[in-house]
């Protein structure tokens, strides 16, 4: 099935954007503050919504689940960046939700996916995964890490199906987002007896700037998801992970190594094998 070229775009622009918010949730000194900073911005941006969009009839299923399985992951990625280094971490917990999606899409729910649609999800997946190479992490990180992958796959064929059962892609949008900031925020405040506020006032700044960013990086991911097929536009979100590799090299001030380098190459080779057909 050939892919729109919009939804394409759009997903590809997506997966930069994700990149960079990660990068900001690891360089904070808090992360659960960061977290809870980047969902509340993007939440209280998108609150005067609900005033001009539809109530999400035919998503309510949808959003519920995905809010929960939010939860969990925003816990895992946290708890990973507080136990790993970002580039230790990312390529395990985005490597794993490519293959994770298409079984659940394709398999299980019969969505539509070229042999080669599927060739070029498993090259990126393995692109991805290159770049964990010799590279340490402890057990409880590496759980963690896989949770995030797990959960990845599991949000966002929720996300896909609730887009498309919505009345429109606005009202998913901003219901999505708006649950998610409330329930995240609640969460961490919960588990932290309130303590997470005087973070979130000390580091408001970077996040309240990812939490902007969020905005563009998961509503691009849904309208994206509105317009084609799921695996193969989950997948071409991970080409974010060359921006990752980029904030790396460019900001974290880590070395270019041969893994980085065929990695690059295997994402981009995969992305390409998507867009074919």
């Amino acid at each position: 099935m050939t892919l729109p070229l919009a939804a394409a775009a759009m997903m590809i622009a997506s997966g930069s954007l994700h990149a960079i918010v990660n990068a900001v949730i690891k360089s904070g000194k808090n992360k659960m503050a960061g977290r809870a900073t980047i969902d509340g911005t993007a939440a209280l941006i998108l609150l005067p919504g609900l005033l001009v969009v539809p109530l999400p009839h035919g998503a309510w299923g949808w959003l519920v689940a995905s809010t929960a399985i939010h939860a969990l992951y925003l816990l895992a990625v946290v708890r990973t960046y507080e136990l790993a280094d970002f580039s230790a971490a990312y390529p395990i917990m985005r490597g794993l939700a490519p293959p994770l999606t298409a079984i659940v899409s394709v398999v299980l729910l019969h969505e539509p996916a070229s042999a080669i649609q599927i060739a070029g999800i498993a090259i990126v997946a393995g692109g991805i995964l290159i770049l964990s190479i010799g590279r340490h992490l402890s057990r409880p990180a590496l759980g963690w890490a896989a949770i995030c992958g797990c959960c990845t796959a599991a949000y966002t064929v929720a996300d896909a199906h609730g887009v498309r059962a919505a009345p429109t892609v606005a009202s998913f949008i901003v219901w999505d987002f708006v649950l998610m900031g409330v329930m995240i925020v609640a969460q961490f405040a919960v588990m932290t007896r309130g303590a997470v506020f005087a973070d979130m006032r000390r580091q408001w700044g970077p996040g309240a700037i990812a939490g902007a960013l969020s905005i563009g990086t998961y509503g691009l991911a849904l309208a994206a998801f509105a317009r084609g097929p799921t695996a193969p536009l989950a997948a071409l979100r991970e080409t974010g992970m060359v921006t990752a590799l980029l904030i790396g090299v460019f900001w974290l001030r880590e070395p270019v190594t041969a893994h980085r380098v065929a990695a690059i190459g295997a994402i981009l080779c995969g992305a390409a094998l998507i867009l074919l057909r």
